[in-house]
């Protein structure tokens, strides 16, 4: 039957397109890549053009932009190109030598001494005779004498009657007593006494008389004596400990000028005054009458000025004969009038051993 056989062929026709289709609906399509990342398309066959990217697509494709530098943070600057290091250069010169400390003479052990504070001459008598002055102190204020050895009298711990008035504008540097007046030397009541207790006191005291001792040696002067290095011993409300630092501070600035310093009075402590604050020599006064030449000597050896004076040899019941014949004396000794004034004033007296 003809209708029959046409109707097979049909159906097979229409199973085997019902086979495809679904093949198709099986295999699954890629799906479109989402934003932030990235995706490698596997090679494939060429197609026909595809329509343009989504926005989507376009997003993920486009390279991640570099975030700019917040406040605060500078970018990094490139890698330094390496260079050659320097060639060395010349050796530095060596440093100068340190100046050398200014030469100190201690005064002569022989010849004719005198001592001039009350006024001054260029010659002594002796026994008889004009003598020309080898050795000779004279005040800071005097000229010093041609062809001598000169030694410059500073009254160092104590002021002299003539600074009075000056003296009283620096109120902070004088000693007062428990009523707060002022002290003077009972024995020179026209003299005030310094207080060097304290570091600032010290420095007023210096800063006054620190340019007279530099003028000595501006002046000519080979040495200075610093007077009344005693006050400590005499009144009590002096800190010794400040008096003996002030002592060593014109230790140090006589020899920086070029000039030996004379320990004058405190014969007690000749020893640590010599060796402790640098002391180069004595100037002793009546050291005979107190029975304390040894006290100097024994430090200094010969290097010691020896005056006496009159009264403190009666009340000590010594001639000066006497006195010549001791054999702690120093190897230059002399007698002078108290007032020390020169030849032709009345009351001068000069003698020597």
């Amino acid at each position: 039957m003809r209708p029959a056989v046409l109707a097979l062929p049909v159906v097979v026709a229409l199973l085997l397109a019902s086979c495809t289709h679904g093949d198709d609906e099986a295999r699954p399509s890629p799906s479109a890549p989402t934003a932030g990342t990235t995706t490698t398309a596997e090679p494939s066959a060429p197609s026909a053009p595809s329509a343009p990217p989504t926005a989507a697509a376009t997003a993920v494709a486009t390279p991640p932009t570099t975030a700019a530098p917040t406040a605060g943070t500078a970018p990094s600057a490139p890698a330094a190109r390496p260079t050659a290091a320097p060639a060395p250069g010349p050796a530095p010169a060596p440093a100068p030598d340190p100046a050398p400390a200014p030469e100190i003479t201690l005064p002569p052990t022989s010849g004719v001494f005198d001592y001039q504070l009350g006024g001054t001459s260029p010659t002594v008598r002796v026994g008889g005779t004009t003598r020309a002055i080898d050795v000779v102190a004279r005040d800071a204020t005097a000229t010093p004498l041609s062809g001598s050895y000169n030694i410059c009298y500073v009254n160092g711990f104590q002021t002299q009657p003539g600074d009075a008035s000056m003296w009283r504008k620096h109120q902070d540097l004088l000693l007062h007593d428990k009523h707060g007046d002022l002290v003077v030397d009972p024995d020179w009541p026209d003299e005030y006494v310094l207080d060097p207790s304290t570091a600032a006191q010290r420095a007023g005291i210096l800063a006054i008389l620190g340019p007279v001792v530099t003028g000595c040696a501006r002046h000519g002067f080979d040495a200075v004596e610093i007077d009344n290095l005693d006050t400590w011993t005499r009144f009590t409300a002096i800190d010794k400990a400040g008096a003996h630092a002030l002592a060593a501070a014109y230790v140090d600035l006589a020899h920086a000028s070029g000039l030996a310093i004379a320990q004058k009075n405190a014969a007690e402590i000749s020893r640590f005054a010599h060796d402790r604050l640098g002391f180069d020599f004595a100037v002793t006064e009546s050291c005979a009458a107190w029975d304390e030449c040894a006290a100097y000597t024994d430090v200094y050896g010969t290097h010691v000025l020896q005056i006496e004076y009159p009264e403190a040899l009666d009340d000590a019941d010594l001639t000066f004969a006497q006195v010549c014949g001791l054999p702690d004396r120093a190897p230059l000794t002399i007698l002078r009038d108290r007032d020390l004034v020169p030849p032709g004033k009345p009351g001068h007296r000069y003698s020597a051993c």
